[in-house]
């Protein structure tokens, strides 16, 4: 993707700094990462520093110091995460402010407004989101709202020269939903399209589902994002499905309860077996944390003080985009499907591969060896 801030390649994974700041990192941190793009919230940020703010300072990029590509959320999300706070209506969301109880109506006209002032490089439509497992009347109540709200966002769309505008694939866990809805918001002019609405509490087996329901339907020719989704399994099974883009805060937050990722999942540094190992966090890991510290370290340090929490969100940012680049590379070198299963090898050592990652792979082709030491790869 050529952005206003730079090239991004993809598949890629964005970091969340949902207020402007990823936390335990800097700017020049995500750099030093080659991190491409970055992920900030519309309905925090609206709130504080405020549009008034954001405007002072010439855009969220000179606010947070940060040169490269943003893209922002709608806060259709916060419909879910805040309902308690939130009455919604065809006009918009009225939200309570979790910082001082003031009330806030976020409608589509201002979330694209609060976007246009923040000047991120990617917009979210604001959606009418509800939880993944709802059933009945509701959903599609949603699903028909999101269109409706897609309309009257590209209306407020003030900086479509620069800032582009990409909508919502909602319906809950509802093949024909999602098919309506796709269809729909394939007939406007936009430039890429999401997937919205999972990673809720619904069943592996009805997310791949989905996913692949969605990717069937949308333009390959345009970038399409995954909303919420950070587990490396995933990340890899959702490319295979044909996914370009991720965002999760799942990085940071693991790497403030001591957990570090790496391709046989996560180290859980806290635990007494790494007292005294003095290997690095993963030996073919290059960023700065690896370079510098051991395990042991880290250990040591795990939750009691405030710098563990940045040095292993720098290693576990750095790994989310090394996994990214790999697939990027294997992609590029046409040697995907085998990528793949080295990948499912490795994570899931001495373990059954999950049916639902069989099945997900299946559907595009990939067939994973059933016999642990057959590394060979079997493409339809």
């Amino acid at each position: 993707m050529t952005l206003r801030h730079g090239e991004v390649n993809t598949p890629v994974f964005m970091p969340v700094g949902t207020q402007g700041t990823l936390k335990g990192l800097l700017p020049d941190q995500l750099i030093e990462l080659n991190c491409q793009i970055l992920l900030g919230n519309t309905y925090h940020l609206g709130i504080r520093p405020g549009i008034e703010t954001l405007q002072k300072a010439g855009g969220l990029h000179n606010f947070m110091g940060w040169p490269r590509n943003i893209l922002t959320d709608s806060g259709g999300f916060q419909m879910v995460s805040l309902l308690k706070l939130a009455e919604i209506d065809e006009n918009g969301v009225n939200f309570c402010s979790p910082f001082d109880n003031s009330e806030c109506m976020l409608t589509p006209e201002h979330s694209i407004q609060i976007q246009n002032t923040i000047g991120a490089d990617i917009m979210m439509q604001l959606d009418d989101v509800v939880k993944t497992t709802t059933v009945g009347p509701r959903v599609e109540e949603a699903m028909h709202r999101t269109i409706r709200w897609l309309d009257r966002c590209i209306t407020a769309h003030a900086r479509d020269d620069d800032q582009s505008l990409f909508p919502i694939v909602q319906g809950a866990l509802d093949a024909n939903l999602r098919k309506q809805c796709a269809y729909a918001l394939i007939q406007r002019k936009v430039r890429g399209y999401a997937v919205g609405g999972l990673s809720g509490g619904e069943s592996k087996h009805e997310f791949w589902r989905t996913v692949n329901l969605c990717t069937d339907l949308l333009p390959k020719e345009k970038p399409r994002y995954l909303m919420g989704v950070g587990f490396a399994a995933d990340l890899v099974v959702c490319v295979a499905l044909g996914i370009d883009m991720f965002d999760c805060v799942f990085p940071t937050r693991t790497a403030r309860f001591g957990c570090a990722l790496v391709n046989t999942g996560q180290l859980n540094l806290k635990n007494k077996k790494y007292e005294d190992d003095m290997r690095p966090i993963d030996e073919e890991c290059e960023c700065s944390t690896c370079r510098r510290y051991t395990r042991s370290y880290l250990h040591h340090i795990a939750t009691s003080q405030s710098v563990s929490c940045s040095l292993l969100s720098i290693h576990n940012v750095a790994y989310q985009l090394r996994l990214m680049r790999s697939m990027r590379e294997a992609i590029l070198r046409d040697q995907f499907p085998q990528f793949v299963c080295d990948f499912m090898a490795k994570h899931f050592e001495g373990e059954t591969v999950p049916l639902w990652i069989r099945e997900a792979l299946q559907a595009v082709n990939v067939e994973l060896p059933h016999d642990e030491n057959d590394a060979t790869v079997n493409v339809a």
